[in-house]
């Protein structure tokens, strides 16, 4: 089964796992499954200030926070939907790809716009 892996599929599932891993654990939509093993903290500063940040209960929660743990996690879940189910996890790995590469690349653009923002700012300051 590896053998007939090609390249592409490869950069595929990567892109997938990025893209679904990311969704696990940061974007709102997901927000309603990882708040069950969420408690919010009041957190002391040494500077004085207070601040409420949520913490993983459990280490489900931990798991479900952690970006590091959910990329494996999604890795695995990927991998072996793409081994033992390929025709029904290589739809959701093909959207997933596309959009993990589009995310990357917003990021770059981002990064740039913010760049040229700033260069641009510090340019009408020393005129």
């Amino acid at each position: 089964m590896l053998r007939e892996l090609d390249w592409m599929t490869y950069i595929m599932i990567i892109l997938a796992s990025y893209r679904f891993t990311h969704l696990i654990v940061f974007d709102k939509i997901t927000e309603f499954i990882r708040n069950p093993f969420m408690k919010k903290e009041k957190i002391q500063h040494e500077d004085g200030s207070t601040e409420i940040k949520k913490v993983p209960k459990s280490k489900f929660g931990y798991l479900l926070n952690c970006y590091w743990c959910a990329g494996v996690w999604s890795a695995v879940f990927l991998a072996l939907g793409y081994l033992f189910i390929p025709k029904i996890a290589m739809p959701f790995i093909f959207v997933f790809s596309i959009a993990g590469a589009q995310a990357i690349l917003e990021t770059f653009v981002g990064v740039g716009t913010k760049a040229i923002d700033l260069l641009s700012a510090a340019k009408k300051r020393m005129d």
